[in-house]
């Protein structure tokens, strides 16, 4: 089969698409080549939680926060520990910081997206600030609302006709005529025939390259880290095998931070999904954070939502590299919660009334659901009948209740000495974040764990969870491959993850949070505005 079109896109993704829908802007013939079912189009970001990381938006100044493209771009190269060797990162992440109200905000605003009106502030950091103001901004609809808005938006384009999908379409390599891109080629996804695409530019936005294939994910592992844990559960998407970055590779092009990653440390196993992948849990900020042996983790105490990469490092520090939060009912139904719309109802289906629902009676149904269907969810009425059926899944390890018994007995009398004699520093830091409204709507107040008004209790045993490669493809600010001399290559652009969100690592090592998605735009927008001849 033989394809063409002005432009050929390679992935179905948030990035692909809104390359696509900036080129129909521009009266561009193209065409998306997706690997996955029709019915998958728009990739992880349709079972995103929906969170998006923008600057100076009307939500921002609606709740006077004081933030400027300044403030947020001091804030990403601190957190992300970006150097002066890292210059095209640092070039994205100004634009990024610059102009997400314009590329982004006002874009998806066009487009119907709307956002909850309460900012949230995660990623504060905890020995280097992260956000010094909330910036992101959650979905209302989650990721699957996102992509909705966007695919209606591409489908009631008035250039519509000039886009051709094609789903179940590998792409394996690139085609090059004369040092210039051409085009790619691949085979069916049922094996079933080959094709070829040809076009004046080929975007690759194929996403990342090693958070779907575990195996490549340990050959390129964060070597300060020592060796990758035993047990990983894969959250990112199924088809993230870096064979598009070895098609790049293979014309010249220059990979980049291909050992950054972003993981999330509180990982179960997906209760509805097969064996390996991964849901990420968004972990309550007054659980106890454990080892595999029962023994608080710190200090500090990890404490979720404050500094993902830091809270990883210390995990895989542990017994097992694995870990357990532990909480009751009440800190549960108030504060636990899941990155992903298939879990999150109320933001999903956009029920207002559920989402006071649970706001002020807490998530019961989450909860419920992921006791009953989750083998890394236990609850009990008892402290020893906890830690009996956590060692009865605790991989070759043993749970100390005595230790468990002291650290929790410990935590919960300071708690009954009241604030004025707080000294843990995550009860010091959960009054502090209950001073903002945003957090205090979804953090307890100093709920003790071993409270009996409380029951049950729960432990969920956590695992890290691949999900984001940090770097990728090396782009310039059109978004155009680059060589390892500096050069772009002729006909070839790469955008979202498959790019490191921008120029080839954004991110440093650290996420600001939301700036996956955000990236996802941004790249998507600048690649579709420069090959179209109007990029600024």
């Amino acid at each position: 089969m033989r394809y063409e079109a002005d432009v050929v896109i390679i992935g179905g993704g948030l990035a692909g698409i809104v390359t696509a829908y900036e080129l129909l802007d521009h009266n561009k013939n193209v065409l998306i080549l997706d690997r996955d079912a029709e019915e998958k189009f728009g990739g992880l970001a349709k079972i995103s939680f929906g969170g998006i990381c923008m600057v100076g938006t009307p939500h921002q100044q609606k709740a006077k926060i004081p933030d400027t493209p300044e403030l947020a771009l001091e804030d990403w190269l601190r957190y992300g520990e970006l150097g002066e060797e890292d210059v095209l990162p640092r070039q994205w992440a100004e634009t990024y910081c610059h102009r997400s109200r314009e590329l982004i905000f006002d874009w998806l605003d066009e487009k119907g997206v709307e956002f909850l009106p309460v900012v949230n502030w995660p990623e504060r950091g905890y020995h280097i600030q992260g956000n010094s103001v909330p910036r992101w901004h959650i979905t209302w609809g989650t990721g699957f609302g996102l992509i909705e808005a966007i695919v209606n938006a591409l489908d009631t384009h008035p250039n519509r006709s000039k886009l051709d999908l094609k789903f179940g379409h590998r792409v394996e390599n690139l085609i090059v005529e004369n040092i210039t891109v051409k085009g790619c080629a691949g085979k069916l996804e049922d094996g079933s025939d080959s094709f070829e695409a040809y076009g004046e530019t080929t975007v690759v936005a194929a996403g990342g390259m090693c958070g779907g294939d575990l195996s490549l994910l340990r050959k390129v592992w964060y070597k300060p880290w020592g060796d990758a844990p035993e047990h990983i559960v894969n959250g990112a998407h199924q088809y993230a095998d870096g064979m598009l970055h070895d098609a790049v590779k293979a014309v010249g092009g220059n990979l980049t931070h291909l050992d950054k990653h972003w993981h999330y440390a509180a990982g179960i196993q997906h209760p509805k999904e097969v064996e390996g992948r991964g849901l990420s849990l968004v972990p309550p900020r007054s659980a106890l954070w454990v080892n595999a042996v029962g023994q608080r983790i710190g200090p500090p105490p990890l404490i979720g939502y404050t500094d993902t990469r830091y809270i990883v490092e210390q995990i895989l520090q542990q017994p097992g590299q694995f870990s357990w939060q532990i909480m009751n009912w009440k800190i549960a139904i108030k504060e636990l919660g899941v990155s992903g719309s298939d879990y999150m109802k109320a933001f999903r289906d956009k029920s207002k009334r559920r989402l006071v629902m649970d706001i002020l009676f807490g998530n019961k149904a989450l909860v419920n659901e992921l006791i009953d269907t989750s083998e890394d969810v236990v609850a009990a009425n008892s402290l020893p009948e906890l830690v009996e059926k956590m060692n009865a899944i605790n991989l070759g390890h043993t749970v100390n209740l005595q230790q468990l018994q002291h650290d929790i007995e410990s935590y919960d009398a300071e708690i009954e000495r009241g604030p004025r004699f707080f000294y843990d520093e995550q009860l010091l830091r959960i009054m502090n974040f209950r001073t903002y409204r945003g957090d205090r709507l979804r953090t307890c107040k100093y709920q003790p764990i071993l409270d009996p008004k409380a029951k049950p209790l729960i432990a969920i045993r956590e695992f890290i969870l691949s999900r984001k490669s940090l770097g990728g493809i090396q782009t310039n600010l059109k978004s155009e491959v680059l060589t390892d001399g500096g050069q772009p290559v002729p006909g070839l652009c790469a955008v979202g993850e498959a790019a490191g969100f921008g120029g080839g690592g954004i991110h440093g090592i650290r996420s600001l949070e939301g700036t996956f998605l955000g990236g996802c735009v941004l790249t998507g927008r600048i690649a579709g505005q420069a090959i179209a001849g109007k990029g600024q």
